[in-house]
């Protein structure tokens, strides 16, 4: 069950891979609480069934509505406190009674499954109110440490009603065995990536890429200011960022104000990443937080070199500094700048280093993934 399975972001993608690995062999069905298009941005198996639980938009409009218009009347009730354990997870402004209402009763209707919920909101209602009968499983796509107290304090209450609780990496891991202990069993599985063919003799733009919803998270306000001083010493080098988000006017703002237009260049959504990534030089992350992000692994597995900040849990556990790529100080805006310039100044490296992250990326691709899933499943099943 995603919140939104017709968005862009890398849980989405993750949940897709997944449902798409497990298709063959198994009955998959996704669930979406909102719709905000017509279509699906990630291409979904035939196989695997699609089932939006509202036709609302996030905002509690329907999809088919004009922008900025919104007749529903059971929108009007956001504006009261919402009672259910799920009002601590940020989204939560987003739901009304009648969303809670469609949620439940597509839980409470599941006879024989295994129920994957997919962030703290419907993770939390799954604990609560899901059947015993089921088998349900919460996955964490972010990390616990980031979640503001009110949030954490319910998830300890409430997750260890679960099967099961997935993380993605070891750092999160400890931190869950030290929040709830031994009271559900924990998981560490990564996301996966399908396989891709290799592009052998691409020739490599001078282009550095970022992508990522158009958020603070991502921090592309400060890579905009670290490409400052790579544009200074390399005007003939550009930075590429996919993604789109409520970040983009003042990121616009920002790049013109910093004398980078048309340098640094907002691509807005791309429905073929794969493609972008086999043209570009290096991709660089520059996240305040994140969980395990799928960009990196895919940018990786393209055979990039990849500069990333080490922020809170996911990059030190796939990026190796000075092996297949090179980890940044959090937040450090000219320790970024210089770390770009050195991928930009030895080519040697870059090739190194992308060498390096193509193994790497073997470890996290969808076959060895899913059978890690396939084996969680069978476990809780038995």
């Amino acid at each position: 069950m995603l919140h939104n399975a017709y968005g862009t972001g890398g849980t989405i993608r993750t949940v897709v891979n997944q449902a798409n690995a497990l298709c063959a062999e198994h009955d998959v069905e996704v669930a979406s609480v909102y719709r905000s298009t017509r279509e699906m941005v990630f291409p979904l198996d035939p196989r695997v069934r699609l089932v939006s639980l509202t036709d609302l938009r996030e905002d509690g409009s329907r999809w088919t509505d004009k922008p900025g218009t919104n007749s529903r009347f059971w929108r009007k009730t956001r504006r009261f406190a919402n009672p259910m354990p799920q009002r601590h997870d940020f989204r939560y402004r987003r739901w009304d009674p009648l969303v809670d209402f469609k949620v439940l009763r597509y839980v409470r209707a599941q006879r024989d499954a295994v129920l994957v919920t997919t962030r703290p909101g419907l993770n939390l209602m799954s604990a609560w109110f899901a059947p015993r009968r089921l088998v349900r499983v919460g996955q964490d796509h972010m990390n616990l440490s980031s979640y503001k107290p009110a949030l954490r304090e319910a998830i300890v209450r409430a997750y260890p009603r679960l099967d099961a609780v997935t993380v993605l990496t070891e750092a999160d891991l400890a931190e869950y065995r030290g929040a709830v202990g031994a009271r559900v069993r924990l998981e560490r599985i990564p996301n996966g990536v399908p396989p891709r063919p290799d592009v052998p003799g691409q020739k490599r733009a001078p282009i550095l890429l970022a992508a990522g919803r158009l958020s603070r998270q991502k921090g592309f306000d400060l890579l905009i200011d670290a490409f400052v001083q790579v544009h200074a010493v390399h005007p003939d080098w550009q930075l590429h960022i996919f993604g789109e988000g409520k970040a983009r006017p003042k990121l616009t703002a920002q790049i013109e104000e910093r004398g980078l237009k048309g340098v640094v260049r907002l691509r807005g959504l791309t429905r073929n990443l794969d493609a972008e990534l086999n043209k570009v030089s290096a991709f660089v992350l520059s996240s305040r937080k994140e969980g395990l992000p799928m960009v990196l692994l895919e940018a990786m597995g393209a055979g990039l070199p990849v500069v990333a900040f080490d922020c809170p849990t996911g990059p030190a556990e796939v990026v190796e500094n000075e092996v297949n790529g090179l980890l940044i100080p959090a937040e450090d805006v000219d320790a970024l700048a210089a770390g770009m310039i050195r991928m930009i100044t030895q080519p040697h490296e870059r090739e190194k280093f992308a060498a390096a992250a193509r193994v790497t990326s073997a470890d996290y691709s969808m076959p060895v993934i899913a059978a890690r899933w396939e084996t969680l499943f069978t476990d809780l099943r038995s």
